[in-house]
């Protein structure tokens, strides 16, 4: 089996069988378009960590450790097995303090036998100095930090720093990030559960509410905290509220770093992941004969609720407006689906992983919506796939797009799961428009740039939809049942 791109789903099998479009003008007989409305596969995850009830997803690759040879006179692991029964000899003042897990009448026995993947790894890449140098810490936070900590406690900070340190979107994850995450691609978005407003008197941007039992409230974060920065961005008067809610939010499960203080003393960094998570629906509604998508993020079933809300119009339809405005991307096979609706055998997205050729991502099946007129709207939040359906419909010219430029993320994540509870993101790949421009820290520049209040963009998209709309539009109805 081979790796995946963030979260794998299915080629569509079944086009032309639940849907059909038929001409709003009954005299005049013209080709109908048929698509099926199919459930694509959720997170590709092992049988043991599937999504919720319902769900069962086996496609996640584990990724195998290397079994390099290992010469015995050369590993260095007799000194650090040394260090660690010594630091066990003079541990013995905090051993015997109840940690958390004996508090709570949940310690197990660990298994402390090295799994023989891992004891095959060479070790001749890592400086045994380095190793003992890392012994030594976890032996210091042990026996002088303020508080006891225990050692599991430890290592998934270890490895939770490890992944943040490559990039912002690399990280472990726990159980609930990891559940959040599988939920996602059902149609969850998150955020780390705090509501902020800026305070002219204070000069600050403040906390005015913190979701009990949030990200935000497990770790501390109180309301009359100030917020200084999200992520890279640093907040100031400036900045508007949606700006900030939306920094704060994201796909569920994917965790962000803010900077706060309590009124404005010391500074403290505190990594958070959006948990909070909540349902996120397509929503359609017509307009003067357009038919005004907003697409929140990309899961899995994103094509199929996009021509389920069209059908539920029952309405003839003369063009599109897909607003993507404040969309954060997600699964990036959904993102070609949605573009195999506007466009027949187009190129897509070009990825690019460490060490094969870029592989391209094509639309596949029929352009059920290729005969309406389309516009796009997108703004500084729109991400990766959002950027990626953008750039591509622009490439070919299909829709025009208008609002600022977008975000920028180009980078592709894979979740390898560890065992039944935790996993690993990790940026596998790049990807680059279907031309091969670069999309990471540049984003897509719009056809026409919009400024001033966002609240005025959808009309002024709208206006230009109408000059190009159909005069007699397309009605989606469901083909009739044959068995009736």
């Amino acid at each position: 089996m081979r790796p995946i791109y963030a979260i794998r789903s299915f080629l569509i099998k079944k086009i032309n069988r639940d849907i059909r479009c038929v001409p709003s003008t009954p005299a005049v007989c013209k080709p109908v378009f048929m698509a099926a409305l199919l459930g694509l596969v959720g997170v590709n995850i092992s049988q043991a960590a599937a999504a919720p009830s319902h769900h069962s997803a086996q496609k996640l690759q584990l990724i195998g450790l290397n079994t390099d040879e290992i010469d015995p006179a050369e590993d260095n692991l007799s000194d650090i097995a040394d260090m660690l029964e010594a630091a066990d000899d003079i541990d013995d003042s905090i051993d015997s303090v109840a940690d958390e897990s004996v508090l709570n009448d949940e310690a197990e026995v660990i298994d402390t036998a090295i799994p023989p993947e891992v004891a095959h790894v060479s070790l001749n890449a890592i400086s045994p100095e380095t190793l003992k140098t890392f012994v030594a810490v976890v032996d210091l936070v042990r026996r002088e930090y303020v508080d006891a900590v225990n050692d599991e406690t430890l290592f998934n900070n270890a490895m939770s720093g490890m992944l943040t340190k490559l990039d912002s979107h690399a990280e472990f994850l726990d159980a609930e990030a990891y559940e959040n995450l599988r939920a996602f691609t059902e149609g969850d978005v998150g955020d780390v559960g705090i509501k902020v407003s800026y305070q002219p008197q204070e000069g600050y941007w403040v906390i005015t509410e913190v979701i009990d039992d949030s990200p935000a409230d497990k770790k501390g974060i109180a309301v009359g905290d100030y917020l200084h920065q999200v992520g890279e961005f640093k907040l100031d008067e400036n900045r508007q509220t949606n700006d900030v809610e939306q920094l704060l939010t994201g796909i569920a499960g994917t965790q962000v770093d803010v900077v706060t203080s309590k009124a404005g003393r010391r500074k403290h960094t505190t990594t958070l992941q959006r948990n909070n998570s909540h349902p996120q629906n397509i929503e359609i509604e017509l307009v003067d004969g357009i038919a005004v998508v907003r697409l929140p993020a990309f899961q899995n079933d994103s094509r199929d609720r996009l021509l389920e809300g069209l059908i539920d119009l029952d309405a003839p339809v003369s063009g599109i407006l897909l607003d993507l405005r404040d969309n954060p991307g997600g699964v990036l096979t959904s993102a070609v689906n949605v573009a195999s609706l506007f466009m027949n055998d187009t190129d897509v997205v070009q990825v690019q992983a460490r060490q094969n050729e870029p592989r391209v991502l094509s639309t596949t099946g029929e352009a059920i919506l290729k005969p309406l007129p389309m516009v796009v709207l997108q703004n500084r939040y729109s991400a990766s796939a959002a950027e990626v359906l953008a750039s591509s419909l622009q490439a070919q010219q299909r829709a025009t797009i208008l609002g600022e430029v977008s975000y920028g993320k180009g980078s592709v994540q894979s979740v390898i799961p560890l065992n039944d509870e935790q996993a690993v993101k990790l940026t596998v790949a790049n990807y680059m428009t279907a031309t091969g421009k670069k999309i990471d820290e540049i984003g897509v520049t719009p056809d026409v740039m919009l400024s001033g209040n966002e609240s005025t963009w959808r009309q002024q998209a709208l206006e230009l939809v109408k000059e190009r709309a159909l005069t007699s539009g397309v009605r989606f109805v469901r083909k009739p049942n044959r068995a009736q």
